[in-house]
This record gives structure tokens, C-alpha cells and sequence, in this order.
């Protein structure tokens, strides 16, 4: 099992949204090193942390799971849709995503702030200078600490979330 941490902006798809849908396809990811994990990397029962960036204040929100590895991302497909890529072919598909499901909320959300004080966190991807990646991976110890931090026991069954 690996762990990932995925950026959204609340505003445009929230982890209270992710909870309401119950799942979704974590598509619409345009850089080609996310690409490359959500295809080739990140496998089902993987765990997620679900970020909002861009709100105020930015936080990790909740936990998710993986339950679908990466396939085609059907809105590169799509002519209507904002993430249409006319070179993407079904049968040649350029973008990938994963789909994820909701594990639990964190609650209170820990603040991007917040993590910047947690010394086993320094190396964290997410707490890089000019990090921007929205698909990241996370090391079982910065998993651990982010659980702990969230009130979360980590046992064998819980890794998860």
C-alpha cells in the first residue's frame, strides 16, 4: 500500500462533494508527472489525503481510499469539457485518473500552516517551496504523523484511514 495527497480546490470539487457522490474519477489532471503516478503508480487500496488548496486556509480535509487504478480520463474525450484534449484518442488516451472513494473526514482540518510546524513533516512534497504537483505521493511516516495529528489511531486496519 502507498499514500498519496490530491490537491482540489473546494470550489470546484470539495471533500464534502467527494462524500455526497460517494465516489469520482479523479480526472482533469494536466501535468504529465501527476499523469505518470496516477497511471502507473497509485493502486486501488491506496490511501489519499484530500487537500483544498486555494481556500482559506489551505488544509489536508479528508481521507479517501483508492478503488479504481489508473484508466483513460473520459474528459479528454469529451468536446464540451475544460480538460478536452483533441490529440487524446480512446484508443491512445494521453491522460489518465484514478477513482477514490471517502474514508473520513478530518475534523478539525489541519492547516497547511500548521503542518509547516511538525519538524517529522520538513520533507513532506506537499511542504516543498514552489511545490504545485496536485497528485503527490506521501511516505508512510508523514502518513502516520498526519494521522496522528488528526486524532487518528494508525493500526494494521486504519492505515487506510
Amino acid at each position: 500500500m502507498a499514500y498519496w495527497l490530491f490537491k482540489s480546490e473546494p470550489d470546484s470539487y470539495s471533500y464534502a462533494d467527494l462524500v455526497r457522490d460517494g465516489t469520482t474519477g479523479w480526472g482533469g489532471v494536466r501535468n504529465y508527472q501527476a499523469r505518470n503516478l496516477l497511471r502507473d503508480s497509485i493502486r486501488v487500496g491506496d490511501g489519499v489525503l484530500f487537500y483544498h488548496s486555494n481556500a482559506d486556509p489551505a488544509a489536508v480535509v479528508g481521507i479517501a481510499e483508492v478503488v479504481e487504478a489508473g484508466h483513460p480520463d473520459p474528459l479528454a474525450f469529451d468536446p464540451d469539457s475544460h480538460y478536452h484534449d483533441p490529440k487524446s484518442k480512446p484508443e491512445a488516451p494521453t491522460w489518465f485518473q484514478v477513482t477514490i472513494k471517502p474514508v473520513r473526514p478530518i475534523d478539525p482540518p489541519l492547516a497547511l500552516a500548521r503542518l509547516r510546524e511538525i519538524p517529522a513533516l520538513v520533507g513532506m512534497e506537499l511542504l516543498r517551496k514552489g511545490s504545485r504537483l496536485s497528485v503527490q505521493p506521501v511516505s508512510d511516516a508523514e502518513w502516520k504523523v498526519i494521522l496522528d495529528l488528526a486524532g487518528i489511531k494508525a493500526t494494521k486496519k486504519s492505515r487506510k484511514g
